[in-house]
């Protein structure tokens, strides 16, 4: 009996331990990946997309990466009523409506120091191209905000992963020609916008790659991760599952 209950008791202590060493190096700071998130201010219609900005956050979380938030100090190309659906007269600053997302702790843009990450994720929503570029009044021929455009091509020159979702790739395909991303699945009713979305990429000498929201495109020579979001009409647990995806990339090849 005594000696049954201390081989339980035994075994119980190195179960203990073996979790206590498992979680000391899954959590260690030595080998936490980390990743830089830029948002683009507050609110699908002229911000970062709020719903992808969490689940960029859940499964970088999830991954055990440390995570810095960053936003340009610059004024709102507009700001959007999001009840009535309609441009308002008012003023916003695209960092410090970003810092609604980011619970406070969140810095300028400028600050972004590509040798202190690993990696960089862009989520989408309108912001992103209004805010962080011109691509929704210009489409291709829009310009990109230095800021943004130094730091895709710091992480990219340094062979660093950038993580893209929703209409946020056209950042890259503006910045990184030659390079191949994803809005999702061309000619399908769930994609509505992603055609003409891809036509423009690919005039911009880049390769557009259908995938479904579920996925993620991995563009292994530029190092890029890219998933459609709510690019397609989808329930949120796919665009969810699909930012998963783009985010276990980036972390995989980190």
């Amino acid at each position: 009996m005594l000696l049954s209950l201390l081989h339980h008791s035994g075994r119980s202590l190195l179960t203990i331990r073996a979790v206590q060493i498992l979680n000391k190096s899954y959590h260690s700071p030595q080998m936490a990946k980390r990743v830089a998130v830029v948002l683009a201010g507050c609110g699908v219609y002229d911000g970062s997309e709020i719903h992808e900005a969490s689940a960029v956050l859940v499964h970088l979380s999830r991954g055990g990466a440390a995570v810095q938030m960053f936003a340009p100090n610059i004024d709102q190309m507009h700001v959007v009523n999001h009840l009535k659906g309609e441009p308002s007269e008012e003023k916003r600053n695209v960092l410090v409506e970003s810092a609604r997302l980011a619970r406070g702790n969140i810095q300028d843009l400028s600050n972004l120091s590509v040798k202190d990450h690993d990696a960089i994720i862009f989520p989408g929503g309108f912001g992103a191209a209004k805010n962080l570029c011109t691509w929704a009044v210009q489409g291709k021929d829009c310009s990109v905000n230095d800021e943004v455009k130094a730091a895709l091509q710091a992480f990219h020159s340094e062979g660093k992963p950038i993580g893209l979702c929703c209409i946020s790739p056209v950042l890259a395909a503006k910045v990184l020609p030659g390079c191949e991303v994803t809005v999702g699945i061309e000619k399908d009713d769930k994609y509505p916008d992603t055609a003409g979305t891809a036509a423009a990429i690919n005039q911009l000498g880049c390769t557009h790659v259908s995938k479904n929201v579920g996925e993620s495109h991995v563009d292994e020579k530029n190092k890029l991760v890219t998933t459609c979001a709510f690019m397609c009409d989808a329930p949120i647990h796919e665009i969810f599952d699909g930012i998963g995806s783009m985010v276990q990339g980036v972390l995989k090849l980190a």
